[in-house]
């Protein structure tokens, strides 16, 4: 099945074609993409044309706020925000096994207008971004999002173009995404032992492009067998997330992946491409009955919010207590990924 191959080393994909004004070049190039999404499911990108200076900046503005008292970062904890932005404290966040994740975080997103309609109508994912109060913070992690997101953009149309659709397919939905960057700190852990730093999951939206400082990443192969996936310079790290394992119905797989315990510190910078919040995801035409199994539709929003909801503590203890209620139709987490096709086969 595709997806699940025994691959013990992940591609690296040189992008810069994509800008080509050759079409050939441009479909060549999406072609490597599909091959590395359907195969792997977790590859690198070179040629993005971010400026390293843009992510030199934005790591020097996280380890100033990370650096910070606890009491002050708590100032910005995320439980406070109406729309998911802030701070992560550790043990904040649990996936299925329900142990706690000893790192920090500080969680971004579309950083929009306070007035902005969906927001005010009590969007959980959509709104103003939380700053914490030191001089740049919000321009150098707003200049490194925005340009991330342009490579996004350019990846998702190569998708469609992989996939013999139509290059405006994905695109046209994403307009106002929910897109989470998230800044990550992994403590220096000197006692640190071969185990979990984070569990085995999959991301929620479309595909991740991620940029750590530190190995640790590894990803599930089609055999059961952890590969590791440290980092290379000049590229973003690539994975397929629910979504596009949704659309495809398979085709290409959500990869499950986790964070090793490493003695060193490691900062972690994952951007979670989305398209909008109430776009209705289901396998395109040509994937409709693909293994003669047929999906039922999810909206990537409320996807992404039922998921967040089920691994941050403050939610949780909201979703225990009434407070709040998931949209109708959420799934447990797990329910992507090589894991979860083994469950079903």
């Amino acid at each position: 099945m595709s997806g699940t191959t025994s691959f013990t080393s992940v591609p690296i994909v040189d992008i810069s074609g994509l800008g080509s004004p050759d079409r050939q070049e441009r479909e060549r190039v999406a072609a490597e993409l599909g091959k590395a999404a359907s195969e792997v499911g977790f590859f690198y990108v070179g040629g993005a044309g971010v400026d390293d200076l843009l992510f030199d900046r934005m790591l020097a503005a996280t380890k100033e706020f990370f650096a910070l008292p606890l009491d002050e970062k708590m100032r910005y904890y995320i439980g406070l925000s109406a729309c998911h932005r802030g701070y992560v404290p550790s043990g904040e966040e649990g996936l299925a096994t329900g142990m706690p994740e000893m790192k920090e975080a500080f969680d971004t997103a579309l950083d929009l207008p306070a007035d902005d309609p969906d927001y005010l109508a009590g969007n959980p994912m959509l709104g103003p971004n939380t700053w914490p109060d030191l001089p740049g913070f919000a321009d150098a992690v707003t200049a490194y999002y925005e340009a991330v997101l342009d490579v996004g953009q350019r990846l998702l149309r190569a998708f469609a173009v992989a996939l013999g659709e139509d290059p405006d397919t994905f695109s046209k939905h994403a307009t106002k995404t929910p897109s989470q960057l998230r800044l990550i700190h992994y403590p220096y852990n000197p006692g640190a032992v071969d185990g979990e730093g984070i569990g085995a999951h999959t991301d929620y939206e479309c595909f991740t492009l991620l940029k750590p400082t530190a190995p640790g990443l590894e990803v599930l192969n089609g055999a059961g067998e952890w590969i590791d996936v440290p980092p290379v310079p000049g590229t973003f790290v690539v994975n397929i997330g629910d979504m596009l394992e949704l659309w495809t119905n398979g085709a290409y797989v959500a990869t499950s992946h986790r964070v090793r315990k490493v003695k060193e510190e490691r900062y972690s910078f994952p951007l979670f491409f989305n398209v909008d919040y109430h776009t209705e995801v289901k396998p395109l035409p040509q994937f409709a009955s693909r293994d003669g199994k047929q999906r039922p539709a999810l909206r990537a929003g409320e996807h992404l919010f039922a998921q967040t909801a089920q691994t941050f503590a403050y939610l949780r203890t909201r979703v225990k207590s009434g407070e709040l209620v998931l949209p109708d139709g959420s799934l447990e987490t797990g329910q992507f990924g090589q894991q979860a096709l083994q469950k079903r086969a």
